[in-house]
């Protein structure tokens, strides 16, 4: 390995020890790469360090004026708004009423209500957050057992990263230059099949556990149709997103501008006819979060081009691309090492900025194993072509992001809904999510020896 290689490695070490120091994201990327390419230039004549300062003026209007990433202030916004019009209540009670006649059912409607919301959201800590404050009173109340209350909302959020239309994905998809309607529709079925796998793990746990969940109590009548009755326009809403982004309907930007039109008209319809539905503070709120929020994720994106810059300079992608292709590993031995990473960074790491830093690094080197961007399904290494390994690919992460939220000792999750609780110990929220991560493993796998199951949506709609 030369000298610019090890000035990239010592840069890519710097970074993670800034982020696990709690520096934010976006600037210690940028701190990382403008220190490294400085390096760089004292190392070798050829790195010039004044042309990369200029890039400055124009990467950030860069970053910020183009229409893939438009999508993200519009689907920030969409999540705000859903959150105040308490449309994540109107989700839980709505499911409620489906699901709480049967043994561990307010469990299963909580992963339901994550999931709903999280195709609003698209955020997995902020699912977690909100729906734990709805969902977390009313389990308390009928004496869940605190394991199962927690593990579930912890579990849950981890939905919001994954089911479409999510920030996340569009993200990964500007990254390798994906297709973000196919991103989106590649993820329904690995997210259709988490919520299957989490409600099944609650129905065993229950069964085998009687005490951590009560014998179950049917809604009163009134009460179960006035829930069914919100839940129809939250549903509505959700549907014509991912049902419009599925049939092509409309492009990820329209959709959230829909997304956000339907969310106003239905939270000022609702002060029609009660006190509830949003009021012109809250949609200005919405727009303070909003702006907050997507200023961040703009910020932690200029930092990410900065810091890939000083990465792509020092050679360090194209040395792993090498170093893989030369060692002799198995690929698939290659791939599971790197979605073991994903994990282990996942417990100390925001997810999307786990995103930008780590996918620029290991794309190559997938792409090169595979046999290049312009292999055929029948010559390349997975079976598949580039276009659909970056589909098959972006999902597998996405998933072994979601797992590294609720793995010990840090997954993010797990903090975020012990705040919520705080009567209860860190280890038995951590204990409550150890069946939702073994389904989690056997999804990962499942999509591993099957990648048909991600990619027949993408390939039956094009």
């Amino acid at each position: 390995m030369g000298e610019l290689e090890l000035i990239g490695l010592a840069g890519l070490g710097v970074l993670f020890i800034l982020l696990m120091l709690r520096m934010p994201v976006g600037l210690a990327m940028v701190v990382v790469g403008i220190g490294g390419t400085y390096a760089l230039s004292l190392a070798a004549p050829f790195v010039r360090f004044e042309p990369y300062l200029k890039q400055f003026k124009t990467l950030l209007w860069g970053n910020v004026a183009s229409y893939d990433l438009s999508v993200v202030p519009l689907f920030v916004f969409m999540g705000y708004l859903a959150s105040h019009a308490n449309l994540s209540r109107d989700l839980f009670h709505g499911m409620n009423a489906v699901m709480g006649r049967y043994r561990g059912g307010v469990a299963m409607s909580a992963i339901g209500a994550c999931a709903g919301f999280g195709a609003v959201c698209g955020s997995s800590l902020a699912t977690a957050s909100t729906m734990g404050r709805v969902a977390l009173p009313e389990l308390a109340r009928l004496k869940y057992s605190p394991r199962l209350a927690t593990g579930t909302l912890a579990a849950g959020g981890t939905l919001g990263i994954l089911i479409p239309p999510s920030v996340a994905l569009v993200i990964y998809a500007v990254i390798v230059e994906a297709s973000i309607i196919d991103m989106f529709r590649a993820a329904i079925i690995p997210g259709l099949i988490a919520v299957v796998f989490f409600i099944t793990a609650i129905a065993v746990l229950v069964r085998v556990f009687p005490d951590w969940a009560p014998e179950a109590v049917s809604m009163p009548a009134d009460e179960r149709r006035r829930a069914l009755w919100r839940l129809l326009p939250v549903v509505a809403i959700f549907g014509s997103i991912i049902i419009g982004l599925g049939i092509g309907l409309f492009t990820p930007t329209p959709a959230a501008g829909v997304g956000v039109f339907l969310i106003l008209v239905y939270g000022f319809a609702q002060r029609l006819w009660s006190d509830e539905g949003l009021r012109i503070k809250d949609v200005f709120n919405a727009l303070l979060e909003t702006a907050v929020t997507s200023g961040m994720i703009y910020f932690i994106l200029f930092g990410a081009e900065v810091v890939k810059t000083f990465f792509t300079r020092a050679g360090l992608p194209s040395a792993l691309a090498e170093w893989a292709g030369a060692s002799g590993l198995d690929p698939w031995l290659v791939l599971i090492a790197i979605l073991v990473i994903f994990v282990i960074l996942g417990c100390f790491m925001e997810s999307l900025a786990m995103i930008l830093v780590m996918v620029p690094f290991f794309w190559p080197v997938l792409v090169d194993i595979n046999g290049g961007d312009y292999v055929t399904a029948a010559t390349a290494t997975f079976g598949m072509t580039a276009d659909q390994l970056k589909i098959w690919f972006g999902i597998l992460s996405l998933i072994v992001v979601e797992l590294g939220l609720i793995t010990p000792p840090v997954g993010l999750n797990v903090f975020i809904i012990n705040a919520l609780a705080r009567d209860v110990p860190m280890s038995e929220t951590f204990k409550g999510v150890m069946p939702f991560f073994g389904m989690e493993i056997i999804r990962v796998a499942l999509l591993i020896l099957v990648p048909g199951i991600v990619l027949f949506v993408p390939t039956m709609l094009r």
